[in-house]
């Protein structure tokens, strides 16, 4: 059974669906598919059924990486669904930890940034209401910390590279 990932924020239109379609980017590269399975949500219900951000495209097909998949809200199944929930920011994290009323799975979620090797932002910030630079930024954070997330998961024995 692969180990499962859920990326967070807050619309599901630009960083959670970048985040996993990036992390399926790299997987299909080092032929680890079989091993990690993603998905992506949005704490809130704004743009449930909507397709990634046109601007986040962009900035993805600029480094090769198309997005997929469309929006959908955080539910509280997901705790029992994904062994590791990954927050864009500390309003994300914030939002889905509320939602574990018994604090069971608090354990299982964290911050995006806490796995990147050569960024110190600590959030991605949405780029939403931004620049087109914002956006490019975003896609080179998250690429860092997917990868920085995949070689954690090697080095922690999460997942076998069969």
């Amino acid at each position: 059974m692969p180990y499962k990932l859920l990326f967070v924020c807050l619309g599901n239109i630009c960083r959670s669906p970048s985040a996993e379609n990036i992390m399926n980017h790299i997987l299909t590269k080092a032929d680890l598919n079989h091993a990690i399975a993603c998905d992506s949500a949005g704490t809130s219900s704004y743009h449930i059924g909507s397709s990634p951000d046109r601007r986040m495209n962009l900035a993805a097909k600029k480094r090769g990486i198309t997005l997929n998949g469309s929006a959908r809200q955080f539910q509280e199944s997901d705790f029992e669904e994904f062994d590791l929930i990954l927050a864009m920011d500390r309003s994300n994290y914030r939002n889905i930890v509320s939602l574990d009323s018994q604090a069971k799975y608090q354990h299982k979620v964290k911050l995006m940034c806490d796995f990147a090797l050569n960024y110190s932002e600590t959030e991605v910030p949405d780029p939403y209401y931004g620049g087109a630079e914002g956006f490019d930024r975003v896609i080179d954070l998250l690429l860092d910390a997917c990868n920085g997330l995949l070689d954690r998961l090697v080095q922690e024995e999460k997942i076998a590279i069969d």
